[in-house]
């Protein structure tokens, strides 16, 4: 991990996060003492992988700025707040991906779930390249799917010719089928 915010009026919470941040290998740790500030920083520095807020701060609550950061960032964010409001803020910031954590809490508990929270985020990254791969994939199949029907069209080849035609020249011109697709497409668009 490399980026983290914590968020919290009390310096001691704030000193405690970091120790745990420092132990899971993050390397920059921002801290803010209200709301205002931990927005500004999330919009103008680099988006945090982890996001920490210790509950009440003194300018909100803390749940609006929770359920801000996990809308327009992908960090995972953690909510401490206090055991009597713990259970209706978890149902209200679920849906957000924001994991609460009751005070009062060990040192353990806290430790453990950053190290959940980091896991998940981890595993979501990945599927969400494996995603961005997908795509990828077919919109390259869509191009040269075109080009072989402009193909078809233009030069009256069928579509096992269309497709012999594309697969000969990516060879000889040492190029990939979608560039010898985007090649046909421009020529003939």
């Amino acid at each position: 991990m490399d980026r983290a915010l914590i968020v919290s009026a009390r310096q001691e919470i704030t000193e405690l996060a970091e120790q745990l941040l420092r132990i899971e290998g993050c390397g920059r740790i921002a801290s803010a003492v209200s709301g205002s500030e931990a927005r500004r920083l999330v919009k103008n520095e680099s988006e945090p992988e982890l996001v920490i807020i210790n509950t009440p701060l003194p300018d909100e609550f803390g749940q609006e700025l929770a359920e801000m950061i996990a809308e327009t960032t992908s960090a995972g964010i953690i909510l401490i707040c206090g055991g009597d409001a713990a259970d209706e803020i978890a149902d209200r910031v679920s849906d957000s991906g924001v994991n609460v954590i009751a005070r009062p809490y060990t040192r353990e508990i806290l430790q453990r779930t950053i190290r959940l929270v980091l896991s998940a985020r981890a595993r979501m990254a990945g599927v969400k390249k494996e995603s961005a791969d997908i795509l990828s994939r077919i919109e390259e199949m869509r191009t040269i799917n075109r080009a072989k029907t402009t193909l078809m069209k233009y030069l009256k080849f069928t579509e096992p010719q269309a497709h012999k035609y594309i697969e000969k020249q990516a060879m000889n011109n040492r190029q990939t089928r979608l560039e010898v697709a985007q090649r046909i497409l421009a020529q003939y668009e």
